[in-house]
């Protein structure tokens, strides 16, 4: 079986970027995740996506810890007991199903690891049409090609989320996709934001009191936007040299003489490739 994610999986090569905190690198089954143990959630995941070989296997897998890491520094089931938070997947759970059959089954089962999971809002997680219908449409995109992605995702990490459980929860999450053509690297980038959904949880009274007064997110429930890669290494911390540098929608709006900014998504077409 193939494991952890494969840098030379496109035709131009890219590495899985790391932060600049201390980070555990855990591989899976097509794809692999770096925990930052300090927040007992993962930092970024990266995963191969070979478009002709997916297998629709279906939703059958158990949540765990995984094994190789202290269960105190993952977010385990206590985080998500009896709440609105559900457990989203990073790592799409047909994403790295494909190989024989073997091979996709053990892929559709590591994604439940609890490492592969992020506290989401059940309406922003189970509502989500557009972001997670993202990877399909970039995919269709690729399959003229060699019908091959590689998608990074990740929490955008700051000191003031929301405290819960012994977990601080995110409150925005961001995905990149990148492809090649003719061995030239393309990729897009996306944000949402989770914050205007916040209060159906019961937060301490301090943090209900600072999001109710802070000034509204520029990103709201159900809402999806196309950023400019740059803008989520500016988010994150993360080295994305290499994706924002193949920017589709940076490139696009520099051509028309027009500085990079996020664009509303309300329908996949409306993605700039």
């Amino acid at each position: 079986m193939s494991g952890g994610y494969d840098s030379d999986f496109l035709r131009a090569g890219l590495e899985l970027p790391s932060p600049s905190e201390t980070t555990v690198l855990l591989d899976y089954i097509h794809f692999s995740v770096r925990l930052r143990p300090d927040r007992k959630l993962a930092a970024i995941v990266g995963v191969n996506i070979n478009g002709g070989e997916l297998d629709p296997l279906a939703r059958e897998g158990t949540w765990h810890f995984d094994s190789r890491i202290p269960k105190e520094q993952q977010a385990g089931p206590e985080v998500y007991k009896n709440n609105a938070f559900d457990r989203g997947h990073l790592v799409r759970r047909l994403d790295p199903v494909w190989g024989d059959a073997a091979t996709a089954k053990k892929a559709n089962q590591d994604t439940f690891a609890f490492t592969n999971a992020a506290p989401q809002i059940d309406d922003f997680n189970q509502g989500k049409q557009l972001w997670v219908g993202l990877e399909d449409h970039v995919l269709n995109h690729a399959d003229a090609h060699d019908a091959r992605l590689s998608v990074f995702t990740g929490p955008v990490f700051r000191d003031d989320d929301p405290p819960y459980r012994g977990v601080h929860v995110p409150r925005k999450f961001w995905k990149i996709a990148a492809w090649t053509n003719d061995a030239v690297l393309g990729a897009v980038g996306f944000v949402v934001d989770q914050t205007p959904l916040m209060d159906k949880v019961e937060l301490e009274k301090a943090t209900r009191e600072r999001l109710l007064t802070d000034e509204p997110p520029p990103l709201g429930p159900f809402r999806t936007f196309q950023v400019p890669i740059e803008e989520i290494a500016g988010l994150t911390g993360l080295p994305l040299e290499a994706l924002a540098d193949a920017d589709r929608l940076a490139r696009g709006q520099r051509a028309l003489g027009e500085k990079p900014k996020a664009i509303l998504l309300e329908s996949a077409e409306q993605i700039r490739l």
